[in-house]
C-alpha cells in the first residue's frame, strides 16, 4: 500500500464534501481546529453547493476531489461529514493520476465507500477518522478525538488498549494483516461491485449508526454469505450508536455470530459514530490480541 507523506506545521490541507452539504458553522468550528494544529485549510470550492441535478452534484463532488489531490501544495484532504451519495462518484474518479499524487484522505460513515475504492483501484492508505465539521463542532468534539489527527504528524505506531475504552472479548486468539472496513452498511451495499472490501488475510473493522439489532444480524450473515469473512484474522467492532437496550439486542447477536470464530473479536472499540472518535489508518498492518485486548496498528503516513 502507498502511504502518503506525514503532515508538517503550515502544510496545506483541502475540506471536501463528497457525501453532502455541512453545516457552515459547524465545518468553521472544525476548520479552526485544524488550523490550531498549524495547518492552513482550503475549503473545496463546491463544499457549499446545492443541486437539484444529481449528476451535476456528482461532478462537482469529484472536481473538488481531484483538485484536491492534484494541487501540487495539498498534502490532506479531510471530508466535512457523511451523507450519501460517495457510492455514485466511485465510478467518476481517476484512481490511475490519484495513485501518482498519494495524499492523507480521511474521513468516514459514507466516505467508507471511497476509502475502499481509493485502497483498491490507487493502492492508497486511508483514513477512518472524525470528520471536520460533524466531528470537530464544538458541540461534540472531545480532547481526545482532536489528538488522533497527531498521528499524521508523528508517523508513529498506534496502541488501542482498554485505556481507551472498556473493550470486551467476544472470540479469543491473536491475528494480523492489513486493516480494513469501515461502516458495515457501506461494506454490504459494496458487496458485488467493483469495490468490494477484500478482508482475506486482514483485520476487518466493523460500525454503524442507529441500526437496530435485526439488520446488523443481516449484513452480518450477508457479508459471510457472501465470503467476506474468509480468511479473515480478526474483527475489530467500533461503535453502532443506539440506546442501551437496542445494544443489549446487537451485543447477542454478535455473541452468538461469533461464538465459535477461528480468529479473534473484540468489541466496543471507540470508533466511528460516537465521540471520541478515534482515527485508524486503513491499508496497513495491524496486530489483534485478546490477553489483554489490545489493536497494534502501524503508522499509516511515511
Amino acid at each position: 500500500m502507498n502511504k502518503p507523506a506525514a503532515l508538517h506545521k503550515g502544510d496545506r490541507v483541502a475540506v471536501v464534501a463528497p457525501a453532502g452539504q455541512p453545516v457552515k458553522g459547524h465545518l468553521m468550528q472544525g476548520v479552526r481546529v485544524l488550523e490550531e494544529m498549524g495547518l492552513e485549510v482550503m475549503i473545496g470550492r463546491h463544499v457549499f453547493d446545492v443541486e437539484e441535478d444529481p449528476d451535476e452534484m456528482d461532478r462537482k463532488r469529484v472536481t473538488n476531489l481531484h483538485e484536491a489531490f492534484f494541487y501540487p501544495s495539498i498534502m490532506g484532504i479531510f471530508c466535512a461529514n457523511g451523507g450519501f451519495g460517495s457510492a455514485r462518484i466511485a465510478p467518476l474518479l481517476d484512481y490511475e493520476r490519484i495513485a501518482e499524487n498519494p495524499k492523507i484522505f480521511w474521513g468516514y460513515s459514507d466516505i467508507t465507500y471511497l476509502l475502499n475504492a481509493l485502497q483498491k483501484w490507487s493502492g492508497l492508505v486511508t483514513f477512518h477518522g472524525p470528520m471536520v465539521a460533524s466531528d470537530l463542532n464544538e458541540e461534540q468534539r472531545t480532547a481526545e478525538t482532536v489528538s488522533s489527527f497527531l498521528t499524521l504528524f508523528n508517523g508513529k505506531s498506534s496502541v488501542y488498549d482498554s485505556s481507551h475504552s472498556s473493550l470486551s472479548v467476544i472470540s479469543d486468539g491473536t491475528g494480523e494483516g492489513n486493516l480494513v472496513g469501515g461502516n458495515m452498511t457501506l461494506l454490504t451495499n459494496g458487496l458485488g461491485t467493483p469495490y468490494q472490501v477484500n478482508a482475506e488475510g486482514a483485520i476487518l473493522l466493523l460500525e454503524d449508526v442507529g441500526e437496530p439489532a435485526f439488520k446488523i444480524d443481516m449484513m452480518l450473515t450477508h457479508l459471510q454469505q457472501a465470503g467476506v469473512f474468509d480468511g479473515v484474522q480478526g474483527v475489530v467492532i467500533g461503535n453502532f450508536q443506539v440506546d442501551p437496550n437496542e445494544y443489549s439486542r446487537i451485543r447477542r447477536v454478535l455473541q452468538d455470530f461469533f461464538a465459535r470464530a477461528s480468529f479473534p473479536v473484540v468489541e466496543n472499540f471507540s470508533i466511528g459514530h460516537c465521540q471520541s472518535n478515534y482515527s485508524v489508518p486503513l491499508g496497513v498492518q495491524a496486530k489483534l490480541t485478546t490477553s489483554p485486548p489490545t489493536l497494534l496498528i502501524e503508522s499509516g503516513v511515511r
